[in-house]
């Protein structure tokens, strides 16, 4: 497993890393496995993706309702077809949630009542964040103090879990954990504070450059769906809608994401299976063996 946050340089690493092992790759990035999206989620390249086989990239679209168990069951899947070939696979992405399911398995949830979700997602399209963020402080309080309060997602989740059930989600988390039928090794890539930020600002700069812009312009008529309320793309369609000017949007997009950035950091650091690890996949290599 080779996690770490956004643009420290995971997709690189993990390429050589399947290289060496003549294996593939498992993406465990909540976003990149939507065929929609391309610039603004830092997929890999074309080339990339023909030098290595690659799940999770490009298999589900902005429609389909992918969640961490509907994660859990596909990792598993193609882990189970990559073993029958080989003694190694790599997983690699930043989504804490998805890498718990994957590893650790994931709670059974109740499914939600969709009139119900597309009266929030509409609410949330018109109100914005801080409308969202209120709502589930009132709704929810417990988990509105213990999660991240700036994620979109992860607030819509669970205010449409507890209109749709009554119940908060934390209370379907039971944490028990399932036994898995590989060994796994767990590292992240670390890299200094300055250096991941002065990334993050570059390759936001590179997405504009890239068209950025016109890929949003391109999804307007889906911005309501809950898998477009993402970093990259939330804030362009304000500015579109004229909140903001285009270079407030992109300060935004830089802001937003190293925000995003520093909670990965502060989640991979706080889990004990992790070794953080410079973004060199000789140095994994060596860890392997011991």
């Amino acid at each position: 497993m080779i996690g770490g946050a956004t643009a420290s340089g995971k997709t690189a690493v993990s390429i050589q890393l399947a290289k060496h092992f003549h294996t593939e790759i498992l993406s465990a990035d909540s976003r990149q496995c939507y065929r929609e999206l391309n610039i603004g989620v830092a997929k890999p390249t074309q080339q990339q993706l023909q030098e290595v086989p690659h799940h999770f990239i490009n298999s589900h679209s902005i429609e389909e309702d992918v969640s961490a168990g509907v994660y859990e069951r596909y990792g598993l899947e193609i882990l189970r077809g990559i073993f029958e070939k080989n003694d190694y696979a790599i997983c690699v992405g930043g989504t804490g949630l998805y890498i718990k399911a994957l590893c650790e398995g994931i709670d059974e949830m109740p499914a939600v009542n969709r009139v119900i979700e597309q009266e929030i997602l509409t609410h949330y399209e018109t109100l914005g964040l801080e409308w969202l963020q209120n709502e589930v402080k009132q709704s929810d309080k417990a988990f509105f103090e213990s999660s991240e309060n700036m994620n979109p997602n992860r607030l819509l989740r669970a205010l449409i879990f507890i209109r749709s059930t009554g119940q908060s989600i934390r209370s379907f988390r039971k944490h028990t954990g399932k036994r898995r039928n590989f060994a796994i090794q767990y590292f992240a890539i670390d890299l200094p504070r300055e250096d991941l930020y002065e990334k993050i600002n570059t390759r936001v700069d590179e997405m504009m450059t890239a068209g950025l812009l016109e890929e949003v312009v391109s999804l307007v008529g889906q911005k309501h769906l809950r898998a477009l309320q993402t970093v990259g793309y939330a804030e362009l369609f304000a500015h579109l809608q004229g909140t903001y000017t285009l270079a407030e949007a992109v300060s935004k997009i830089k802001q937003h994401t190293r925000n995003y950035a520093k909670r990965q950091i502060t989640w991979f650091r706080h889990q004990s299976d992790f070794q953080l690890i410079a973004p060199d996949y000789e140095n994994i290599i060596k860890a392997l063996k011991t």
